[in-house]
């Protein structure tokens, strides 16, 4: 959800990249239809597990999975990148989909807020990939 959120709503601020530490293997069906029915494209996603190269090459990391940062990265260095998001995990009950998206909107609103913001203040307004978050 929030690959496809942040692809949308923070193009500019955020590359978006989604990786799981225990991925199903497919995308729920009632995550496509809140994501459509939200006015989102799904084209693209996958459940995928992070990898050590994906970990790498990110400049920030979202951590949605109820875990500290420390112990759900146990294998990767770098904690310090990593941000926890306290995000409820609808899987399984379809009444909390459109309430968890709901969420991850508003955090991924707030951190490309907080990117311009961090941009704005040391006066670097480039367009640079390198240096955009990724989800």
């Amino acid at each position: 959800m929030a690959e496809a959120i942040a692809r949308q709503d923070a193009l500019l601020e955020i590359e978006a990249s989604s990786a799981g530490l225990a991925p199903l293997g497919f995308v729920a069906d009632m995550t496509t239809e809140t994501l459509l029915r939200n006015g989102y494209a799904v084209d693209g996603l996958a459940s995928k597990p992070i990898t050590a190269e994906a970990w790498e090459s990110a400049d920030m990391v979202i951590n949605m999975s109820g875990r500290a940062r420390e112990s759900a990265f146990r294998n990767f260095g770098g904690h310090a990148k990593a941000e926890d998001w306290e995000i409820e995990d609808p899987y399984g009950n379809a009444e909390k989909y459109q309430g968890t998206y709901e969420a991850v909107q508003r955090r991924v609103t707030e951190l490309a807020q907080r990117i311009r913001k961090e941009f704005a203040t040391r006066g670097d307004r480039k367009d640079d990939a390198a240096t955009r978050a990724r989800p």
